[in-house]
């Protein structure tokens, strides 16, 4: 999940002039961030007729998600552990295959290992800087803006020294049918 930093001025600031939108909270916009992709998940999860349980105390894992039907191989319920970001600092619909992203290196190394006898996948939200921008409701929809990628990190070298920039694949959107088809491939015994 996104690490909570404390924003510049931290306390409540004072309206002057006239409002041009509702007052929101004075919590920290990485905080907001890692919510918001809970939400996500949760959203993700309950179209994909998945159940989330997090684990306490968290370890570098933020959710394990399972996924039961009667057609899997390996088990009945299979589970993937997922490890959630987020970030503003790449524009929405990025340009290119992949988009970049750093972890730190132990954190890269906890998503890179192998053989596992539980598949970890990364899941990387893209959201606008302004969290005015972040949802739109009406009648018949719910938007979050703007989207989840995930990817598999499984072998993944370290190649900085403290932190390793990865690629996540632009086509790997992750949405109900993502997440279905990740849990088709668990239960076959394949990878994520």
């Amino acid at each position: 999940m996104a690490l909570a930093q404390p924003e510049p001025g931290g306390v409540l600031q004072t309206r002057t002039g006239p409002a041009t939108g509702p007052l929101r909270g004075t919590l920290a916009t990485t905080a907001c961030m890692e919510t918001l992709q809970v939400g996500y998940l949760h959203a993700v999860a309950a179209a994909a007729g998945c159940s989330l349980s997090q684990p306490f105390p968290d370890n570098g894992i933020d959710w394990h998600v399972s996924h039961g039907a009667p057609e899997h191989v390996v088990d009945d319920e299979v589970t993937v552990k997922v490890q959630l970001k987020a970030t503003y600092q790449v524009p929405p619909r990025p340009a290119g295959d992949t988009f970049g992203f750093t972890l730190d290196n132990e954190h890269l190394v906890k998503l890179a290992r192998t053989p596992v006898a539980v598949h970890k996948i990364l899941v990387v939200m893209l959201v606008p800087r302004e969290r005015d921008q972040w949802l739109s409701a009406g009648h018949d929809r719910l938007d979050l803006r703007h989207c989840c990628y995930w990817t598999n990190l499984a072998g993944h070298p370290v190649t900085g020294r403290r932190r390793t920039t990865v690629r996540i694949p632009t086509t790997r959107i992750f949405d109900d049918r993502a997440l279905c088809e990740i849990m088709t491939r668990v239960g076959s015994g394949g990878t994520p």
